[in-house]
């Protein structure tokens, strides 16, 4: 009878312990913003022009208006009327695991939706789709993946240009001395220094390095698409109710014409950053295909 008594205590202690846990488990990212009044968002510095710092010091881009609609409809929908938005800066090493731990509510940005990060987070519906290529000068040698062996290449650390860059150079063989930077505006300054022959990112981003480069006419684009990405809004794993109010903001800014708007506001017009450029990058097929009929593939 002591040891049956034993027994039904420590099952009772270990389920009495586990229910907060489980709790919290349960706990949607709604409901947080409800008890702690604040919703946390990603910032970055330089993803140029997804989610960036402007000449006046503000946070701006595609991807970061699509952030404001969505805290929008966040204080919209939680019962209380003083939430606050509390910006926090992310890079791409940091990013993941902000949003995996629950640090960061909702990132969007130049991320990408793959298998392998769904492991740890949630994406929301597709907001763009790039494809991974390589920059490097005029005059260079380069124009495709072939080209790049015994050559430098840098890439941004913890992006899926990297985990692309190492796969092609062991499947092809190429020897490439592979350099890390830890941010777009880095991953640019090496490859203008000349400590790297190319660098290799995706297309939109490289297309803005160039539009703001001292000299454009010095930089090209080249490089078959290895594999088309889909860039979607992080947050955290397996919150429906989240995830569905962020895919109504997304879909419906689609539908009602709003971020055929922001296309033109950010990529085909001038914007104010580093003097103001212009990426001057008309819409593609790709894009207007998404924009007309929403989702949340992987690619």
């Amino acid at each position: 009878m002591k040891r049956l008594w034993i027994f039904i205590s420590a099952a009772t202690i270990a389920l009495s312990a586990a229910a907060p846990i489980q709790a919290q488990d349960r706990a949607t990212t709604l409901k947080k913003v409800e008890q702690t009044g604040t919703f946390t968002v990603g910032t970055r510095a330089a993803s140029i022009p997804f989610n960036y710092l402007d000449d006046n010091n503000q946070q701006s881009g595609f991807a970061w208006e699509i952030t404001q609609r969505v805290a929008d409809k966040v204080k919209e929908t939680v019962a209380r009327d003083d939430i606050q938005v509390r910006p926090m800066e992310v890079t791409p090493q940091t990013r993941i695991p902000l949003v995996a731990n629950q640090t960061v509510d909702l990132e969007c940005s130049s991320t990408t939706h793959n298998r392998e990060r769904e492991n740890q987070v949630s994406f929301s519906t597709s907001f763009f789709i790039v494809g991974t290529r390589m920059l490097t000068l005029a005059n260079s040698p380069i124009k495709n993946w072939e080209d790049l062996a015994g050559k430098n290449v840098v890439v941004s650390a913890g992006t899926t240009a990297e985990r692309l860059l190492r796969k092609v150079n062991d499947e092809k063989k190429l020897r490439v001395n592979i350099i890390l930077s830890k941010d777009i505006d880095n991953t640019f300054m090496t490859v203008d220094t000349g400590r790297a022959d190319a660098a290799m990112m995706d297309d939109m981003v490289l297309y803005s390095l160039i539009a703001r480069s001292p000299d454009p006419k010095k930089w090209k684009v080249v490089g078959e698409v290895l594999q088309p990405e889909a860039y979607g809004c992080m947050l955290r794993k397996d919150d429906t109710e989240f995830k569905e109010l962020v895919d109504n903001v997304i879909t419906g800014m689609m539908n009602s014409g709003e971020m055929a708007k922001l296309y033109g506001k950010y990529f085909t017009s001038p914007i104010k950053v580093r003097g103001g450029f212009n990426i001057n990058a008309p819409m593609s097929p790709v894009i207007q295909d998404l924009f007309a009929n929403p989702n949340d593939k992987v690619l």
